[in-house]
């Protein structure tokens, strides 16, 4: 079998993994899992606000939640599994392109394969949470990379890039918060019209919501850059604390935290709505 041949059925067989329903499937319960991490980061978020809880606002807070509900353990490998299909969804996307206008093209492609990281780290930091290792906070996660990327050559350069490049997924998002531009990932046409006004309403504050909050942790990568000090820079968790410290007091992050329990809803419908069949498959 020619090289040419051989890459061509390994692009068959990659393309029939990607269109088969169980591929599907684990992709939504993903998306649904998403819903309840984002969900759960929102009350911690709120319980912070409120002085009522002393959890950690991020992934690893909501999954201790998890674990501490009945039936948490058998819940949290549920949702390891969903995000592992998360994971392979997007890779499929940036391999096969986005079932959206002009998915093929290689910034849809670019986009995916970004998402597909971030789920890769994502699914990484559940599945060694349901194995047993207590891992980093958001804010332990943040600086940990941080002192030891500027600690190589470059590493304050590549520290600021990447705080910009979080800015400009937060632009994005919202971006697609204004213009609506997340409707054309979901199957509207299979929605009633109060379901689809719904899924507009909480798809653009949850959306916009998140985009603020990316732009959040930006700003410390940024400065963290700028003043040298791996200290300066934040997870979510830090993040959100600090909007507590605004002049707007508590009341701001009580905001923040109604957007991302808000996410969390919109997700919901992705997992019942979102399109991800790849392109061609």
């Amino acid at each position: 079998m020619s090289a040419n041949a051989a890459k061509e059925q390994v692009q068959q067989t990659g393309r029939k993994a990607a269109g088969h329903s169980w591929f599907h499937h684990l992709a939504r319960i993903g998306l649904a899992g998403r819903g309840v991490i984002y969900l759960l980061i929102g009350v911690l978020a709120a319980q912070v606000a409120f002085g009522s809880g002393g959890g950690q606002a991020d992934q690893k807070g909501a999954l201790a939640t998890v674990v501490g509900t009945p039936g948490g353990k058998v819940a949290l490998w549920v949702i390891v599994v969903g995000f592992a299909g998360l994971t392979l969804w997007q890779y499929a996307e940036a391999l096969y392109g986005q079932p959206v206008p002009d998915g093929d093209k290689p910034h849809k492609r670019l986009t995916s394969l970004g998402r597909a990281i971030a789920y890769t780290a994502s699914f990484a930091g559940t599945l060694g949470f349901a194995l047993g290792s207590k891992g980093k906070s958001s804010d332990q996660q943040s600086q940990s990379f941080t002192a030891k990327a500027m600690g190589e050559p470059g590493g304050r350069l590549l520290v600021l890039a990447i705080g910009v490049g979080v800015a400009a997924v937060g632009v994005v998002m919202i971006f697609k918060a204004v213009m609506r531009k997340f409707l054309e990932e979901l199957k509207t046409e299979q929605m009633h019209r109060h379901v689809r006004r719904a899924a507009a309403v909480v798809g653009v504050i949850g959306h916009l919501v998140r985009g603020l909050v990316f732009g959040g942790i930006s700003v410390f990568l940024v400065f963290a850059a700028v003043a040298f000090d791996a200290g300066k820079a934040k997870g979510l968790d830090g993040t959100l604390r600090e909007f507590a410290r605004t002049p707007a007091g508590p009341w701001l992050l009580v905001a923040m935290a109604a957007g991302l329990v808000i996410f969390g809803v919109y997700s919901f419908f992705e997992a019942r709505w979102r399109k991800v069949e790849a392109v061609d498959t």
